[in-house]
């Protein structure tokens, strides 16, 4: 008996060995997975920032160098001169800015309706609001911009705002996360005789902040990235958003384009948006994943 149980032990401790191995060996090729893909999404930033530094000969070689022989921060200077960047950057604050705020609210005041108001139509129409979300945007470009001719709103800061204000997903998700604050509150709250916007005020937007932080961030990286619309809409200089300026704003009259000041321009574009996930993701995942699914 006492071989017998020896032998268990020790075939106990060979198979709990073998599966730490195992263990082992998959966490390895996990992370070397893991380093892999990181090291293929990091690769093209590193390479944004090494061809700012280049100089144009440099760049244009046959064999290109991992590292710049000679450091040119003078691309970065030119760029700002060359693109005009900080009237495209005044253009993009103002527009991100503005059609945030006013996003914002009608964002607030359709999900407090959609979640605690009641009225006829009120599922019918949500349920409209949803379909259209399965309708790609660029079917509504021509019909938009044929709008905004007629009100002559071309080349004003109002067609770069007005178009997209309206966001059926924001609202959803500001909806979703409004359903889950108990409804006893508010019907507490209309006892006391509380109005509807106090009580969105002070209740539900303080318990709905980290989706509403989230829907801030996305709304302004939406603005700082949209490139299509404001091209379309705009054909002056001094009315081009920042992802404009950057496409042109390079190429001399024989169509050659230099390469090392448009990535030093890009590189310094790119910076806040760098920033503001490295500083803000938590919020934009905790608003996400309080959005829930209840509803």
């Amino acid at each position: 008996m006492t071989n017998q149980a020896t032998l268990t032990e020790k075939n106990i401790q060979k198979v709990s060995s073998h599966q730490k191995v195992v263990k082992i060996i998959v966490q390895a090729l996990l992370y070397a997975f893991l380093g892999i893909m990181a090291l293929i999404i990091v690769f093209p930033f590193y390479w944004m920032i090494i061809s700012s530094l280049k100089s144009t000969p440099e760049y244009r070689l046959a064999v290109p160098t991992l590292f710049p022989k000679e450091i040119m921060w003078g691309n970065y200077a030119e760029a700002f001169t060359a693109a005009n960047l900080g009237r495209l950057f005044l253009n993009t604050v103002i527009v991100g800015v503005v059609s945030t705020v006013l996003s914002l609210v009608i964002t607030v005041l359709s999900a407090f309706a959609f979640a605690r108001l009641e009225f006829k139509g009120k599922n019918t129409l949500f349920a409209a609001l949803l379909a259209t979300m399965m309708i790609p945007g660029e079917l509504f470009t021509i019909t938009n911009y044929v709008t905004v001719t007629k009100f002559g709103w071309i080349d004003r800061y109002v067609v770069l705002i007005v178009p997209f204000l309206v966001s059926v997903f924001y609202i959803y998700l500001l909806r979703q996360n409004f359903m889950q604050i108990p409804n006893e509150l508010y019907l507490a709250a209309k006892v006391d005789g509380t109005t509807d916007l106090k009580y969105l005020w002070k209740v539900m937007i303080p318990l709905s902040l980290p989706t509403l932080i989230s829907i801030t961030i996305l709304k302004m990286m939406g603005a700082w990235n949209s490139y299509v619309w404001p091209r379309l809409v705009t054909t002056k200089d001094n009315m081009r958003l920042i992802t404009n300026g950057l496409r042109d704003a390079f190429t001399d009259m024989s169509g050659q384009a230099n390469i090392p000041v448009q990535m030093a321009a890009v590189t310094v574009v790119s910076i806040p948006l760098f920033l503001v996930f490295i500083f803000l993701r938590k919020y934009i995942m905790k608003g996400v994943s309080r959005s829930g699914i209840k509803g």
